[in-house]
């Protein structure tokens, strides 16, 4: 084989399943992201829950969440989340402040951030209603 095909061959080999990955990176964003627009957020009667930390974790490729939202009282006083994988979309983690004055799952979105605050306000659903998945 010549020296020049071989040359091409490192070079096009790599460059053709890094093309794959992306494709399927994408593929799979899209799936979940397109899903996660169709979800509904439920916000739960949380007045009868005893006081104290409960955890919740809500994942939407390729975003990530979990936190522990504090309750006392029977409102939410607190909420940290604990792991965030956002790609760009840290922002969407001002939303734990919007649920706190409001006491509900029933707040805008953080413009630039849609998809980080959606699972964010899943992972608290998920925290307040175990079953919500």
């Amino acid at each position: 084989m010549k020296k020049s095909v071989k040359i091409a061959l490192f070079i096009l080999i790599p460059i053709f399943v890094i093309g794959i990955g992306i494709f399927v990176f994408i593929q799979l964003s899209t799936k979940s992201l397109e899903e996660l627009g169709r979800t509904t957020i439920t916000t739960p009667d949380f007045s009868h829950l005893e006081d104290g930390d409960y955890t919740g974790r809500y994942s939407a490729f390729p975003v990530n969440v979990e936190l522990s939202v504090e309750i006392q009282d029977g409102k939410i006083i607190a909420i940290d989340i604990t792991k965030h994988d956002n790609g760009q979309g840290k922002d969407g983690e001002k939303i734990v402040d919007d649920v706190i004055k409001a006491q509900s799952l029933e707040v805008d979105v953080i413009s630039g951030a849609t998809y980080s605050s959606k699972v964010i306000l899943k992972a608290i659903e998920d925290a307040l209603i175990p079953d919500s998945k």
